[in-house]
């Protein structure tokens, strides 16, 4: 049972950090757009894009669809994070392939496969179990 006097102070303290946590994702998607304008320009210098730009770009979109669909949904899926990382290191393994050893590409495949194999851990499970059906605020 909630005291009746501390029920202002508690809706305060929600309403501010709500404040503070959509402040902190403008800037995070500010950042991102930020950093995609910044790869665009360093693309257009150099006259074209190559692969390791266009990789890059993908990974801008990847956080720029999760921002919004937390906006749209105000949850944050691990999937696109996941997405990201794997984006990410696809990157590392088509711009450094040359420069690792056979030891470094057979970890960072591993790892992406771990990590499309979570992926379906989650969306099997979502889809057997049933997504999280919290009511929001």
């Amino acid at each position: 049972m909630e005291s009746d006097k501390f029920k202002g102070t508690k809706s305060v303290g929600i309403f501010l950090s709500e404040v503070f946590h959509l402040f902190l994702l403008f800037v995070a998607g500010i950042a991102v757009l930020w950093a995609a304008v910044a790869e665009i320009i360093h693309v257009m210098k150099l006259g074209g894009p190559a692969l390791k730009d266009i990789l890059m770009l993908f990974i801008f979109i990847e956080l720029g669809a999760m921002i919004a669909i937390y906006f749209k949904t105000n949850r944050l899926s691990v999937r696109f994070l996941i997405y990201v990382a794997i984006t990410a290191l696809t990157r590392l393994l088509v711009i450094d392939i040359k420069a690792m050893d056979n030891y470094t590409i057979l970890t960072v495949t591993g790892a992406i496969v771990m990590l499309t194999a979570s992926i379906f851990v989650l969306r099997a499970g979502n889809h057997w179990y049933g997504g999280d059906h919290e009511e929001q605020d």
